[in-house]
């Protein structure tokens, strides 16, 4: 059992402030990869997800980054850190959290993609004009900062 299911067998389904990271991954064209989720069922997300005890923000999102596509990130890059009213999640189980997400894209990864069928119907690499429209909301808000203030930089 992790460390919120741990928590969630004391407190039930009442709020919960949870940390996070997620990775932007881009390959050497540019194009961003991105994850379709099984939950909720069909969205595109980047791939990420929740702190473990004792991990730094960097650790979690290499960790899951490498869990979801067993893909290895090297250097990573801070985008922002995102909190707020804008991310609180109601899971479909009626567990109620406020994520508190650090966002990093790397062009340095190594491995080859494979899908964990766990978690994800779907990984894939995505030009920037073609981001799809189901897109998780707070993870639309990483992808734009991310174009408006990096994707440029990186592809001269």
């Amino acid at each position: 059992m992790g460390y919120v299911e741990e928590l969630r067998a004391i407190v039930g389904h009442r709020p919960l402030i949870l940390v996070g990271a997620v990775v932007i991954v881009l390959d050497p064209s540019g194009k961003l990869l991105l994850q379709q989720r099984k939950h909720p069922h069909g969205s595109w997300a980047i791939p990420g997800g929740l702190m473990e005890l004792g991990e730094s923000v960097e650790d979690t999102a290499r960790r899951e980054l490498y869990e979801e596509t067993k893909l290895t990130a090297g250097e990573l890059h801070l985008i922002n850190v995102y909190s707020g009213p804008n991310n609180f999640l109601v899971a479909p189980n009626g567990d109620e959290f406020y994520t508190v997400t650090a966002a990093f894209y790397s062009t340095d990864i190594t491995g080859e993609l494979t899908i964990d069928r766990e978690e994800s119907l779907d990984f894939r690499y995505f030009a920037t004009d073609e981001i799809p429209q189901f897109i998780a909301g707070s993870h639309k808000r990483i992808l734009d900062e991310f174009m408006a203030k990096h994707y440029s930089q990186i592809m001269k």
